[in-house]
């Protein structure tokens, strides 16, 4: 039944020809010139303007981002020059801990070296004052006993001719 009713429509627009899709009389250029005439209208008013700021907005970020890396090239190009400053600066930090520490030793030795001559010296001169003591004891006792033995030899003669 439906379509019965779709058939009956059909039929009662295709027999008229007039009021169709296209109809060519004076209402369709004056739809051309509508039309045209809307899109200049709005090439100019809207359009023109958007266009003009995206290509703007565009330019905007194409130097921003050009900006950006000649920045980022110069910042890695000093990122590298103090990278080998420091690098130069550790190596001499380096060389110098290591010529001080060689200083160091040097000077440690040289004052062990000392050290020990004195000590040496310490030890000959305790050594020559302990002989000489030595000495002066033995001397000392060998007067006594000469001095003992005198005695007791004229204790002795004494006695014998007593």
């Amino acid at each position: 039944m439906i379509n019965l009713l779709m058939l009956s429509v059909i039929e009662d627009n295709s027999s008229g020809v007039e009021g169709g899709l296209f109809d060519f009389n004076a209402t369709l250029p004056l739809m051309v010139l509508q039309f045209l005439l809307l899109m200049f209208v709005l090439n100019y008013i809207f359009y023109k303007p958007v266009a003009n700021i995206l290509d703007e907005r565009a330019d905007y970020i194409r130097n921003s981002l050009t900006t950006a890396s000649a920045y980022l090239l110069k910042a890695d190009e000093l990122t590298q020059k103090y990278e080998k400053a420091l690098s130069e600066s550790r190596k001499k930090a380096q060389n110098t801990i290591r010529e001080s520490q060689n200083e160091a030793q040097v000077i440690v030795s040289v004052n062990i070296k000392q050290a020990q001559n004195e000590a040496q010296k310490l030890v000959d001169e305790a050594s020559e004052q302990l002989n000489i003591q030595k000495e002066q004891a033995m001397k000392t006792l060998e007067d006594q006993v000469d001095i003992l033995s005198d005695h007791i030899k004229s204790k002795l003669l004494i006695r014998q001719f007593l």
